[in-house]
């Protein structure tokens, strides 16, 4: 809370106040992470030549990965999953999968396809924060086979 009321300039006070204590903070937190994610995939899915659903995924897995080259958004990710028996945060992340499986269907892709996209993305996770695209070992390539990452 130090850090985040130093950078906005602001007293720790008024940024407790501001937004309602820590969990506040925490789920405006992750609530802008959900809609980072979007607007990216947003603007791929808008800039993208092909609008075939496996075509366009493909397209959108390639900016959700750069985007997840943001350590800071990954982690605040993985956190918000961790600690989700806290029910505000559980609801923030259900929500914002919610949103994102909307516009995944907006853009044609049928259950499936939203879950092995879903999938992936945990992989991706998985790989980023523990360095497996580092790891020379079979096992680490078994995991890492095929993926993308910059």
């Amino acid at each position: 809370m130090t850090a985040v009321a130093a950078a906005a300039g602001i007293s720790e006070a008024y940024a407790l106040r501001l937004f309602s204590g820590k969990l506040g903070l925490f789920l405006a937190a992750v609530e802008a992470c959900y809609e980072r994610i979007l607007a990216t995939l947003e603007a791929a899915a808008e800039q993208a030549p092909d609008k075939d659903p496996e075509k366009l995924l493909y397209r959108l897995g390639g900016a959700y990965a750069e985007l997840i080259a943001d350590k800071n958004l990954l982690l605040l990710q993985v956190h918000a999953q961790s600690v989700s028996d806290v029910p505000e945060i559980k609801a923030a992340v259900q929500h914002g999968y919610k949103r994102l499986v909307a516009f995944l269907r907006t853009a044609g892709a049928d259950d499936r396809q939203i879950q092995q996209f879903i999938a992936y993305g945990q992989l991706c996770h998985l790989i980023v924060t523990t360095g497996l695209d580092e790891v020379d070992e079979s096992w680490a390539t078994a995991l890492t086979f095929g993926m993308r990452h910059p």
